[in-house]
């Protein structure tokens, strides 16, 4: 069966522009409910879907970070074409890694971090999150067992520079954190892995703003977006960029 490849979203909400980013072997799928919560409020939102994501996990191996990035940028220039000269950044997991990215290389009027991994220092869990991915899409493809089980292990021996290149690209944004002088809040479940725990807290004491908070979901694991306490995330984003002095009025 030939599942749908998601789409890059675009709901027009108002003047205020916020952009929306997906986390590693994700999709839109993750963000699509803020998205919606926020435009109905008065926001503009637009969630690029990044090359090789969405679709089957071969494909991912294919792109490198650097095409993600081309991605974010895009989305960035989408929205200023479109007229919005006020933009903020939200971005989970690895989307979180380049919402601090854009907010270190681009005017924003505010960044959200959620549950983003700066510390990492190795691709380690990388090919587990792949291969988690690919094995539910093989399966949503209905494949039978010993396909899945042959197309499995073709993934384990493929290249993975890929992989190599997120722990890079970390590192260079980690490194420029000090360059964020724009409002910035941090979003944490407690549940996530160690990693994620560590990372949130350092961001908050790295960024050079006076205008920073972190928030905690006891309940939440790492995909905040779409866990329990969504919709207190989706509150939570809204009064901080609700709170951000944006230059235009809807």
């Amino acid at each position: 069966m030939k599942l749908t490849k998601p789409q890059p979203l675009t709901i027009e909400g108002g003047k205020k522009a916020v952009l929306l980013l997906h986390g590693f072997t994700g999709s839109t799928k993750d963000v699509k409910k803020l998205g919606e919560f926020l435009s109905t409020r008065g926001y503009t939102v637009h969630a690029p879907i990044y090359s090789g994501h969405g679709v089957e996990p071969e494909a991912l191996l294919e792109t490198k970070p650097e095409d993600w990035w081309n991605d974010v940028v895009e989305g960035y220039n989408f929205l200023k074409n479109k007229g919005h000269e006020e933009i903020a950044v939200v971005g989970i997991s690895l989307g979180g890694v380049f919402s601090l990215k854009v907010a270190e290389q681009f005017p924003v009027k505010g960044v959200v971090a959620m549950c983003a991994p700066i510390t990492r220092d190795s691709s380690k869990g990388l090919f587990t999150r792949l291969y988690n991915y690919a094995r539910l899409y093989k399966h949503f493809e209905n494949k039978s067992k010993d396909q899945i089980i042959s197309e499995l292990h073709e993934l384990r021996i493929t290249p993975k520079d890929s992989l190599d290149g997120v722990t890079r690209l970390t590192e260079e944004t980690r490194e420029d954190l000090p360059a964020i002088k724009a409002p910035t809040l941090v979003l944490q479940g407690l549940l996530d892995d160690e990693l994620y725990q560590q990372s949130a807290p350092f961001i908050l004491d790295t960024v050079k703003t006076d205008d920073k908070e972190i928030i905690w979901y006891e309940n939440s694991g790492h995909i905040i977006t779409l866990d329990k306490e969504r919709e207190k995330v989706y509150e939570d984003v809204y009064n901080f960029l609700n709170h951000i002095e944006w230059s235009v009025a809807n």
